[in-house]
């Protein structure tokens, strides 16, 4: 097993000056399931091919296990890929698909039945080893998929977007047993997704990027918890942070007739960056109905069963609407077209620049 370092790593594709992927740095521990999420075009399947070597690196360079890997060819850097599309050859057997990457290496047949039936014993494949890949499920596809790349015993997985063809029943059934086999293998683990639910319930670390720029690196908790910035904040979390830019006051900020309290050292900040508003987040399970709140009618209500969201608009500081995401009780839920009242827990509000939307913490 190996951990895995980004030093600095830089592509810009051909006819572009802009990086897909800008002077990354990070450092994948030996044995971790590392996930990169982020929303199209963010660099992340970039990233996962700059380690792969299907892409060149214009900067820095990428190492694995302390071996600097920046020109060496991908079968050399003892890797192996998960493919969104499977990838697998129609006119083989499951078995012969597993064990073809080891065929090809020059592996004798023993070593490669061995290898293929306890990789199909891990995955429970083994009644399905003789069949071709159009008598299988998308499931079942995608386990053989994960079963080609275990036999190999690589130093470090990777997966783009293995679970993307899955209904979604199957998917997150499929991430539940992705995680788990990790884990039992220990094998180094470098997976992206744009689904931030995939990324927050699988990876022992989530790292968001935009605009190929690494925003955070942190636990999923930590994420959720404490978002370095704007951006994170509104990514991660289903429904998302509410995010208001709200005028400062003498001793806080206003959203409708509540005044949010806030530390004196936090509006010097907003004064020092020359700034009369700043971004107040706070998520849809924080907010609780009040006389003394700010009010909200509701536009659209949805019902999950023991949770509903309740959808309305509130004016920021430049008088725009945005939208606030309440989560209540779903079996007492206001009525759409009525207004309510609503105070944030000030205990867990998150303050940002409205400017650079980095957090301030006081």
């Amino acid at each position: 097993m190996a951990n895995v370092t980004f030093d600095g790593a830089t592509r810009i594709y051909p006819g572009s000056t802009i990086p897909a992927v800008n002077r990354l740095n990070l450092e994948v521990a030996d044995g971790e399931f590392l996930v990169l999420v982020g929303p199209s075009g963010c660099g992340k399947s970039t990233s996962l091919r700059m380690l792969a070597g299907l892409e060149d690196i214009n900067e820095g360079r990428i190492l694995i296990g302390g071996r600097d890997v920046t020109n060496v060819a991908p079968k050399d850097r003892d890797i192996a890929m998960v493919f969104q599309n499977y990838a697998l050859y129609p006119h083989m057997t499951v078995a012969e698909n597993m064990g073809f990457a080891l065929k090809i290496s020059g592996v004798n047949k023993s070593e490669i039945a061995k290898r293929v039936q306890e990789a199909a014993k891990i995955l429970d494949l083994e009644l399905y080893l003789e069949r071709k890949p159009k008598a299988l499920s998308g499931g079942q596809r995608q386990r053989v998929a994960m079963g080609r790349a275990i036999v190999r015993n690589p130093q470090v997985f990777l997966m783009d977007e293995p679970l993307s063809n899955l209904d979604a029943k199957l998917r997150v059934q499929t991430r539940t047993q992705i995680a788990s086999l990790q884990k039992r293998l220990g094998v180094t683990t470098v997976y992206v997704t744009h689904d931030q639910t995939e990324a927050m319930t699988m990876g022992d670390r989530v790292v968001v990027m935009k605009d190929g720029f690494l925003q955070q690196a942190d636990t999923p908790q930590n994420l959720y918890d404490n978002p370095a910035n704007a951006f994170v904040a509104g990514f991660i979390g289903s429904p998302a942070m509410n995010l208001v830019d709200l005028k400062i006051e003498e001793g806080g900020a206003r959203l409708g007739s509540t005044l949010i309290p806030i530390e004196r050292s936090i509006l010097s900040q907003v004064t020092a960056e020359g700034s009369d508003s700043i971004t107040v987040g706070f998520r849809p399970e924080d907010l609780s109905m009040s006389p003394e709140g700010f009010e909200l009618n509701i536009e659209l209500v949805e019902l999950l069963g023991a949770d509903a969201y309740l959808y309305g608009q509130v004016a920021d500081a430049k008088g725009e609407e945005r939208q606030v995401t309440v989560r209540t009780d779903g079996r007492a839920t206001p009525q759409r077209g009525t207004t309510i009242h609503l105070v944030p827990d000030l205990n867990s509000i998150h303050l940002f620049s409205s400017k650079t939307g980095d957090r301030f913490d006081a």
